[in-house]
């Protein structure tokens, strides 16, 4: 074997190693740190650049949903306090007041 084969095989070896490595070893490597980037600015958020909004995290995001959740739970509070009868200034107790002026006693009838 002459010095131009044995060049000529170890470059075509190295070629194959290469090869092999950047698709088998680096790409998905590179996949896998791509992924946690994503998940990082996902969490983290991103400040706002040219031609970008702002995109909040996840913490003021949840902060932001649990504020209107706390805020919707006092309104329902306030709706089921009038669906029930309490001293009298509820819708409900307004209703069982027009009922009663409205319905005939049953003793009249009889």
């Amino acid at each position: 074997m002459n010095w131009l084969q044995v060049v000529a095989t170890s470059a075509t070896a190295a070629t194959g190693i290469t090869g092999f490595a950047w698709r088998y070893v680096v790409l998905p490597i590179r996949r896998i740190a791509q992924r946690q980037e994503e998940f990082r600015q996902d969490w983290d958020g991103m400040p706002a650049r040219p031609g970008v909004p702002e995109r909040q995290g996840v913490m003021p995001r949840l902060a932001r949903i649990e504020a209107r959740q706390a805020a919707t739970e006092e309104r329902c509070g306030r709706i089921e306090h009038e669906l029930r009868p309490n001293s009298g200034t509820s819708l409900r107790d307004a209703v069982d007041r027009v009922e009663q002026a409205v319905t005939p006693d049953q003793t009249e009838s009889q």
